[in-house]
């Protein structure tokens, strides 16, 4: 990314990607720096770390090669709260806020989110306490507009994209709507982001808000490479006037 006309690529700046684990062994994070933990919760609800924090689905992996793509020099930290069905709770995405802002993140990047309100406030705790220790949460929004949790929350940055198809065909927010075996491994209750199926219904590559958070938490990085001084309100300040701003009578300025 570059930056006042310095190119940065995200070095010595940790991402953590609050997902189902990443595949250290995938070939397109050669050279990347991972560490991590998987957070379950006890019968007290307490959160419970371990070391294994291998990706069992493969959404984790493709979230960190999406922020690498912008920050390659970044250190990427895997907090693993969902397995191979990509199930979750609100409790363990506010466990895995707090474990990565403990931790010394920067970025916290979650491509998922719930559209459960009762749970806003567990979330928007965490999320303050995240950015009180320096950290910029960033979240997926909603892909159809309507409220998401974090993104919704003011202490973190929605992030939402347009789409080139009708969203219908590959996202999945229903069991009702859309059968198990058509949809695969998607969550019936919290949103990850979609993707488009082959005709076999097998999965051909993510996109959405996402995969769209991905890719900011990386332009994020380099930001806070570039300004390490900066504390989370006013790195999303440089975020707005790097922006793109729509004006109707002549387009992006």
């Amino acid at each position: 990314m570059r930056y006042r006309g310095v190119d940065y690529r995200g070095k010595g700046v940790t991402v953590a990607i609050i997902d189902s684990g990443v595949d250290v062994s995938n070939p397109r994070l050669e050279g990347t720096e991972i560490e991590g933990w998987s957070i379950t919760l006890g019968a007290s609800q307490h959160a419970m770390l371990s070391a294994d924090f291998a990706d069992q689905n493969g959404h984790g992996t493709e979230i960190a090669i999406a922020v690498k793509r912008h920050a390659p020099e970044a250190k990427i930290v895997a907090v693993k709260i969902m397995g191979e069905r990509l199930r979750t709770s609100a409790e363990l995405m506010a466990a895995g806020i707090e474990t990565a802002a403990r931790n010394g993140a920067h970025v916290i990047n979650l491509s998922l989110g719930t559209p459960n309100m009762g749970r806003a406030l567990l979330l928007r705790d965490v999320c303050a306490k995240a950015v009180d220790m320096g950290a910029v949460v960033l979240a997926a929004a909603h892909p159809k507009g309507e409220r998401a949790y974090p993104a919704d929350l003011p202490e973190a940055v929605g992030v939402w994209a347009h789409m080139d198809c009708p969203i219908d065909k590959f996202f999945y927010f229903d069991p009702k709507r859309f059968s198990r075996k058509e949809w695969g491994v998607l969550s019936d209750k919290f949103l990850t982001h979609g993707y488009s199926a082959k005709p076999d219904g097998t999965q051909n590559r993510y996109r959405g808000p996402g995969i769209a958070t991905a890719y900011l938490s990386g332009l994020v990085a380099c930001l806070r490479e570039a300004r390490p001084d900066a504390d989370a309100p006013e790195t999303i300040d440089m975020l707005r006037r790097l922006a793109l701003v729509p004006v109707p009578e002549i387009g992006y300025s």
